[in-house]
């Protein structure tokens, strides 16, 4: 029988107590609810008060005090940033304004008006450390559009420009909800092509960069450009599908740097097949107008308040003016009657069969109460090659459709397609296109159906929405002429 003394006994118990102490903790550790990772648009709104949460994004502002620290952080989801609450404790010399942080605690109701809710920290982890001193945006200033165009790495981390990424985002998602509700099919057209669908020259040609593979530059045996226009493939849709859309990059060379250009922009261009009237394409493009600008005020009313107070003071009448009264329609002719009996002093001439010039179009919506204004049947000689001839003798006019909005002038443009094959074979020789087009004269041969289309410059569209000046502010990261930074 083996006799235990009695300092052996005491070692085993302790031996015993310790590990009894590391599993109990292994276990609670186990045991412990993982935090619910939210973002902050998820927690501002209050659906998860009094649980154990974790919130990851940038800070906006830091506010040591003796005992307590105050912090905002926002992750882009929301303009409103999350108010954080933690003890002096946990402070950290790398947080900063501009700083990525990781913040887990528990959410709870804000005793101040200013906030529904803050998150009471338990642990605060610096992500990423970012220096205020050297980091161009300044704590507490409003930095003009201008300033922020010049750092295009950096400008989303601003209110306003994050603002815009999101209403960006959501008429985006806005378009293709419509037509996707009205039964049209979204074509992926290429943005390489060989065609030049405006006529206008002003293209990027495509070339390989390194060493030659095929005929030195011409990659595809043909000279290839970046598409100015997804139309003619979507034409090419239209012999098979009642009605189409894409919406993606298009690109011109145009060697501007005005607040109206960019070298590359995004289209949104639907084809409607078996239609014979302007009417139809003018509906389509309302519509669609009406829709997408609903929901993006519904939908993003702080993001869209922000440029409404501080970039375009007082345009929100101007918005809700558009979406409560019809658009008028004129045609060339009156546009250029009433541009005649003005007493404004305009630059370019207002002959009939001179081009609408951007001051003319602002001219002709404020003459038609500010509210967007379709302008029909142009002269036939202003309008590409594909657009119907109305054969209206002696003024000759083309189907042709702009629509002109406040602050932008031209938004969107399009036409009846010419279906009869004699017509516009006759058009293609006179400009010595008929060898190149042939493929479109195909399109006519076997079973063509009268159609028409448009485009809608997206950029565009969000400038009127925002009232934003300079086209340059409402695309992530603008190309224009020698410019191409990032």
């Amino acid at each position: 029988m083996f006799q235990t003394s009695a300092k052996t006994f005491s070692v085993l118990a302790a031996t015993a107590s310790a590990y009894r102490r590391v599993f109990l903790v292994g276990l609670r550790r186990y045991c412990k609810k993982t935090s619910t990772k939210l973002r902050v648009s998820e927690a501002l709104s209050g659906a998860q008060l009094g649980a154990d949460v974790k919130v990851q994004g940038w800070v906006r502002s830091v506010r040591p005090q003796k005992n307590n620290i105050f912090l905002h952080v926002n992750d882009g989801s929301s303009l409103q940033s999350l108010q954080i609450v933690a003890d002096a404790k946990l402070n950290d010399p790398l947080l900063t304004f501009g700083s990525a942080v990781e913040v887990t605690g528990i959410l709870k109701k804000s005793p101040h008006q200013k906030q529904p809710v803050e998150l009471e920290a338990e642990q605060i982890r610096v992500v990423g450390e970012c220096n205020p001193v050297n980091f161009p945006f300044k704590i507490k200033k409003r930095h003009s559009l201008e300033y922020i165009r010049q750092l295009p790495h950096l400008r989303c981390r601003t209110n306003a420009f994050s603002s815009l990424l999101r209403i960006r985002s959501e008429a985006t998602a806005a378009i293709h909800s419509y037509f996707k509700n009205n039964g049209f099919v979204q074509i992926h057209t290429p943005i390489i092509t060989s065609n030049d669908c405006e006529g206008a020259g002003e293209l990027f040609q495509v070339e390989p960069s390194g060493p030659a593979t095929v005929d030195d530059k011409n990659f595809f045996s043909v000279p290839a450009f970046l598409t100015v226009s997804g139309q003619l493939h979507l034409e090419v849709m239209s012999g098979a599908f009642s009605r189409v859309y894409t919406f993606g990059p298009t690109f011109r060379a145009e060697n501007s740097q005005s607040r109206r250009h960019l070298a590359e922009f995004f289209m949104v261009e639907a084809e409607i097949s078996f239609t014979e009237s302007l009417e139809d394409l003018t509906k389509v493009i309302e519509d669609v107008f009406r829709s997408a600008t609903e929901r993006v005020l519904a939908r993003c009313a702080e993001d869209v308040d922000l440029f409404h107070r501080h970039v375009t003071p007082g345009h929100r009448d101007t918005v809700e003016a558009m979406l409560n009264k019809s658009f008028p329609v004129i045609s060339y002719t009156e546009a250029i009657d009433i541009l005649h009996r003005s007493s404004e002093k305009f630059t370019f001439p207002t002959d009939w069969g001179c081009d609408l010039m951007t001051e003319h179009e602002k001219y002709l919506v404020k003459h038609c109460g500010n509210v967007p204004v379709f302008v029909t049947n142009y002269p036939y000689d202003l309008k590409p090659f594909y657009a119907r001839d109305n054969q209206d003798h002696p003024m000759h006019t083309a189907a042709a459709v702009d629509l002109l909005v406040p602050g932008v002038g031209e938004l969107c443009g399009g036409s009846l397609r010419e279906e009869r094959l004699n017509l516009l074979m006759d058009r293609l020789k006179r400009v010595g296109l008929e060898d190149t087009y042939n493929w479109y004269l195909d399109l006519r041969r076997f079973g063509s159906v009268p159609h028409g289309g448009f485009g809608l410059g997206f950029e565009r569209y969000l400038q009127c929405v925002l009232g934003v000046d300079n086209i340059k502010d409402v695309i992530p990261f603008p190309r224009f002429s020698h410019s191409c930074l990032l």
